[in-house]
């Protein structure tokens, strides 16, 4: 069995990358464009619409795997700020203040921020030439 996940576990890496940019785009694509559900109308350049903005644009990234590393620190560090901002100050713990996402989005960025893109990225094409 360890000899079967340590030989899938590469391709699982990116199989979770890719899953985790999906559920990610999700969100600036209701803030802007109200879909795959309704959302709430952002203001132009507001904290909401910059953090929409950069989940858009490093999300897209990250689904395709290019600058996995850079783009899911970043990611990691957007969350963690969104986490503080928008969810602490109302209470401790993040199943209380709605926070749950935010945490676990970011602990998943800066792992990706360590591991990489795994083999099936631009990353990956990239390094092979």
């Amino acid at each position: 069995m360890q000899s079967v996940a340590e030989r899938f576990s590469p391709i699982v890496l990116s199989i979770v990358r890719i899953m985790t940019a999906l559920l990610l785009l999700q969100h600036p694509l209701t803030k802007f464009f109200g879909w795959p559900v309704a959302g709430r109308t952002v203001e132009l350049w507001s904290l909401y619409w910059i953090a929409g903005a950069l989940e858009l644009f490093l999300g897209a990234l990250l689904l395709v795997g290019f600058y996995t590393r850079t783009v899911a620190f970043i990611l990691s560090g957007e969350l963690a700020f969104a986490y503080f901002l928008g969810h602490a100050p109302r209470g401790f713990f993040p199943q209380g203040n709605g926070g749950e996402a935010a945490v676990l989005f970011c602990f998943i960025f800066l792992y990706f921020a360590c591991a990489g893109g795994g083999p099936l990225s631009l990353d990956a094409v990239w390094k092979k030439r």
